[in-house]
């Protein structure tokens, strides 16, 4: 049989997950009650299937480095990694295209492309791999194969697939794609028997996907083939990165592939499957994956509770409740999120309130993830900010310089290399340096263990968009500030 190639989509903002889900740091990457995120199980259950060599991640690119964060202490077995950089989202249909076209011109035109949302779960892992055996067989005789999840119970809030005409391999054709429907018609199908849940997962020889593009959306497929001509490789021994032309990428239409394909084509074919699947697609869903309490309270973190029923509190800090039912309260360093359990889907309306308000909120938390590390903001205030940062051992920033502001750094723990206009020096513990305004500079890790130290930031400007990137071993393209006195 062809090669298999899974394929994870890794994007989205996750808003009906917010405060913990956030444009910079979306659903994927949150930790669930085990401690693994949902990107974590989906590259799991992708390395676990059979004769998978090379996974693709089309996601990103400011979240590239955080990927391969959650990718590397997985990787046992040394699985090659393959990422499509995208500069922003341009929905499915132009992702699953660049993979496909970059699959076929890599690994050959009968490659299958198996398509996983990074932001499902899935708890039926031998159910899920039978399923994927039958799609193979499926879509080597040329269908474009779905996996249709057979309902549970009547969900409002999933599209749904009716199935067609049986045909080998446990499989149907479709019928038709149907959009989210009212809880009548939603009940009505699920006694009916004819309708499963659009999981979003799809498996597709290469060769047949292009046809299929080349027929019913031409222009995405021509748009994004360009797009791949004028956008930078880099490789290295077990990994790939295509970081795609911003230009050119903003020219590709922005559309799903079941609007562009699926709905459209003849070559669609479905697999019904119970594989103990969730979405994961609010805060209610996370609350069933903890254990209750006696009072059917479900917390993590520490709690003093008092006449407190059926709620979901999830904090890093102390919380105390008094008189409580059913509430969902999620806190987090820089907002609180306390809702009516029963309209946790509408958490989705805070963020998008959030994001009309240019509110720093939508998009980031407090720490921030870096190709080096991390830095987290402790305090701001009118012309200061003062962060803590964390230097990997052998990580190092860019040589940057900032026209608006100085910086004093302090060492807590670890040793720094700093460069401070034409001097480079080492810090150890309790010692500092001071960068003025104008001056290049740059900190690096020459040690073993995380270099810990805090920033204080200094002047009349500090956004992080004032900043002249000069040099970068991440291979980040120098940056000129955008800044402007205020």
């Amino acid at each position: 049989m062809s090669t298999l190639i899974p394929c994870i989509i890794a994007g989205g903002a996750g808003t009906r997950l917010w405060p913990v889900s956030r444009e910079a740091m979306p659903k994927p990457f949150m930790r669930l009650p085990d401690g693994e995120s949902l990107l974590q199980k989906t590259f799991v259950r992708a390395c676990g299937l059979e004769d998978v060599q090379r996974i693709l991640t089309v996601t990103n690119r400011e979240m590239c480095f955080r990927t391969l964060d959650d990718y590397r202490p997985l990787n046992q077995a040394g699985v090659a990694l393959d990422f499509i950089l995208e500069p922003f989202g341009r929905n499915t249909a132009p992702a699953i295209a660049a993979a496909a076209l970059h699959v076929a011109q890599k690994y050959g035109e009968d490659a299958q492309l198996l398509v996983l949302p990074a932001d499902h779960l899935i708890q039926d892992l031998d159910a899920f791999a039978q399923a994927v055996a039958r799609a193979r067989k499926l879509a080597e005789q040329g269908w474009l194969v779905t996996f249709g999840l057979v309902p549970s119970h009547p969900e409002t809030a999933f599209g749904y697939i009716e199935k067609g005409p049986a045909l080998v391999n446990g499989g149907h054709r479709v019928a038709r794609f149907v959009e989210k429907p009212d809880s009548a018609t939603a009940q009505a199908w699920v006694d009916g028997g004819l309708h499963l849940w659009n999981a979003g997962i799809f498996c597709m020889r290469v060769d047949s996907l292009v046809q299929q593009f080349q027929i019913h959306a031409p222009q995405v497929l021509g748009a994004v083939d360009s797009c791949l001509e004028r956008s930078r490789c880099k490789s290295g021994d077990q990994e790939l990165q295509l970081e795609l032309d911003p230009e050119h990428f903003a020219l590709v239409p922005d559309i799903s592939i079941d609007y562009a394909i699926m709905e459209h084509s003849e070559q669609v074919a479905v697999v019904p499957c119970e594989l103990g699947w969730s979405d994961i697609g609010s805060w209610q869903a996370v609350r069933q994956l903890c254990p209750a309490d006696s009072q059917g309270n479900r917390c993590t973190g520490e709690t003093v509770l008092h006449d407190v029923n059926n709620c979901y509190i999830d904090s890093t800090r102390l919380v105390a409740g008094i008189g409580l039912d059913d509430l969902i309260i999620v806190d987090t360093p820089d907002a609180l999120l306390i809702a009516d359990a029963k309209r946790s889907q509408e958490v989705r309306l805070i963020a998008g309130q959030l994001k009309l308000q240019g509110h720093d909120a939508y998009r980031s938390h407090r720490t921030v993830s870096r190709p080096w590390g991390t830095y987290t903001v402790l305090e701001e205030g009118l012309h200061f900010k003062i962060k803590r940062i964390t230097v990997r051992p052998n990580a190092s920033l860019s040589l940057q310089m900032h026209h608006h502001r100085s910086e004093h750094w302090i060492v807590v723990s670890g040793m720094a290399r700093v460069t401070n206009g034409d001097e480079t020096f080492l810090l150890n513990a309790n010692e500092s340096t001071f960068i003025k305004p104008g001056r290049a500079h740059r900190l690096s890790n020459p040690g073993v263990i995380d270099l810990i130290m805090i920033e204080v930031q200094s002047g009349e400007y500090l956004g992080e968009d004032d900043i002249v990137r000069f040099t970068d071993i991440y291979g980040r393209a120098p940056k000129s500030s955008t800044a402007k006195r205020p």
